[in-house]
């Protein structure tokens, strides 16, 4: 799709916000910021779907899984059963508790400050996804309130404990998720790809993935997907979770055996087994994803709404059903016109995915949440996913010791090729220095010169092998700088940009 056309389907559900914001709520006093916070709610969750949403599905769409159309498809109408079914009918206004709000007398100042926390996360989450930086909405809607909050009461609202926290989930995120997505990898090579007899292996080994798998995922979408609707606590939903194992193990074990009766014994017919686990899992982690982070769209916005109804500051309000709709909408929105170019980035530009390699990236997205939630250790979900992309990259490279191998043989030979070069260049140049020179001389001369431009030739080639050899990474080392320092400035220039807009807000307004 050409890009106007793009921004004309944007702008057009902007406006329909606009429109229905301003028809709904026109006689309400002082409506000019709900209506304003509604349209920067709608441009919000059209980013979060542009950007955060890669990461659920990319890995299936890299491997091939899905194709990038039913990608979309699948992904927008989780993302929106997500927030519609799951999203709950409360939500924190400051999220993750950053700043206190008490210390806000004044709700018209409340207003602007939750304005543009909306708008500067919204404009961060546009560059980094125009740039192809996967990004976490979370931490960008953070860095939000927390520049707006300091703009408008001074450091002291801002919770450093928390933020603390938050600056050390850019480091636990992505290497639990990288370290357990390897794992998962090394596991799945070491008991099928490495046997001689895979499809057998295969059999046996498969059906206990599929059934851990949906452990897991039945444990997250409890403890993390449906958690407004039903609140359960972990030995609960893992119990829950386990009973769904064995049912799924009992159902898929004779699937498994007859369809590994249609495969040859190789890594292409192993790898078949596991698309539709992953096609359920890109299913799941949006429906998780639509139902939590839903609220980074549209906390601030039913803040702004709650501020504007009752003319005073809540800790937590209610979500009026079209402030949701704003936000299921926008992210299925968003999604569908820009997130091709993130779910490519996440999917097949940091490290080539088969389906093994992103049914593990998977496996890591729900067992890192589980985990860090037990622990109580905070965590981002764009920062696992993209984690788990570098951890079975890393360890691709790790394991490759057929490339290790060409590597110490050609630096060997290059080295004894180079040694003889030298001898012979030696030699020719001793020989012509002899001024009678015999004929025995002579034929040597020639037979140097004609053995040092082959063996010059040899040694060229040989160099160039080792410099290529040297350059084999299955990881892209510059997508990874390019990411991780987005991610560790997204805080701060969220914050910054949201400071300057308050700023902005509060000259025009007084």
């Amino acid at each position: 799709m050409p890009g106007f056309a793009k921004l004309s389907l944007a702008l057009l559900f902007v406006v329909i916000v606009f429109l229905w914001s301003y028809t709904s709520h026109g006689d309400v006093p002082n409506n000019s910021f709900l209506i304003i916070g509604a349209v920067f709610g709608a441009y919000m969750a059209m980013n979060i779907g542009a950007n955060d949403v890669a990461n659920n599905v990319g890995p299936a769409v890299g491997a091939k899984a899905m194709t990038l159309m039913w990608a979309i498809i699948v992904a927008a109408i989780f993302e929106a059963l997500g927030a519609f079914i799951a999203g709950g009918d409360v939500v924190k206004t400051i999220k993750k508790g950053i700043i206190d709000p008490a210390l806000i007398s004044d709700p018209q100042i409340f207003i602007w400050a939750m304005t543009a926390a909306l708008l500067s996360a919204a404009l961060w989450l546009n560059f980094a996804t125009s740039v192809g930086a996967p990004v976490s909405t979370t931490h960008s809607i953070v860095g939000g309130v927390m520049g707006a909050g300091i703009a408008a009461a001074g450091f002291a609202i801002v919770s450093w404990d928390t933020m603390g926290k938050i600056a050390a989930s850019w480091v636990i995120s992505p290497v639990l998720g990288g370290i357990i997505a390897a794992g998962f990898l090394y596991l799945i090579k070491t008991k099928i790809v490495y046997k001689k007899d895979m499809i057998t292996s295969a059999t046996i080994v498969v059906p206990y993935l599929i059934a851990l798998m949906s452990w897991a995922f039945s444990t997250y979408l409890i403890l993390k997907g449906i958690k407004k609707l039903i609140k359960l606590d972990f030995y609960t939903a893992a119990g829950i979770g386990l009973v769904i194992a064995v049912v799924v193990f009992i159902v898929v074990k004779p699937l498994i055996a007859k369809a590994a009766k249609k495969l040859d014994n190789n890594r292409v017919s192993v790898n078949t087994l596991f698309t539709i686990p992953l096609i359920f899992a890109a299913a799941l982690l949006s429906f998780a994803h639509g139902a939590n982070d839903v609220a980074n769209a549209i906390g601030p916005l039913a803040a702004i709404n709650d501020a504007i109804m009752s003319s005073e500051i809540s800790s937590k309000v209610d979500i009026p059903f079209w402030v949701m709709a704003v936000g299921a909408l926008g992210i299925a929105v968003g999604l569908a016109l820009y997130g091709p170019k993130l779910i490519k980035t996440v999917g097949s530009e940091i490290t080539e995915l088969d389906q093994m390699r992103a049914f593990s990236i998977a496996m890591a997205a729900a067992i890192t949440v589980i985990i860090a939630s037990q622990l109580g250790l905070p965590v981002s979900s764009t920062h696992i996913a993209v984690g788990g992309v570098f951890g079975v990259g890393f360890l691709r490279e790790y394991l490759d010791s057929h490339e290790t191998r060409f590597l110490q043989e050609v630096r060997k030979k290059f080295k004894k090729h180079k040694k003889e070069l030298d001898s012979m260049t030696s030699e020719l140049v001793n020989l012509e220095k002899i001024e009678s020179k015999s004929k025995s001389n002579y034929v040597r001369i020639v037979e140097l010169y004609k053995s040092i431009d082959e063996k010059q030739e040899i040694v060229k080639q040989e160099k160039k092998d080792v410099k290529d050899a040297k350059s084999v990474k299955y990881v892209k080392r510059d997508a990874v700088k390019k990411i991780i320092a987005a991610w560790i400035i997204t805080v701060p220039a969220a914050a910054m940009l949201s400071a300057a807009i308050f700023f902005m807000i509060k000259g025009i307004m007084s």
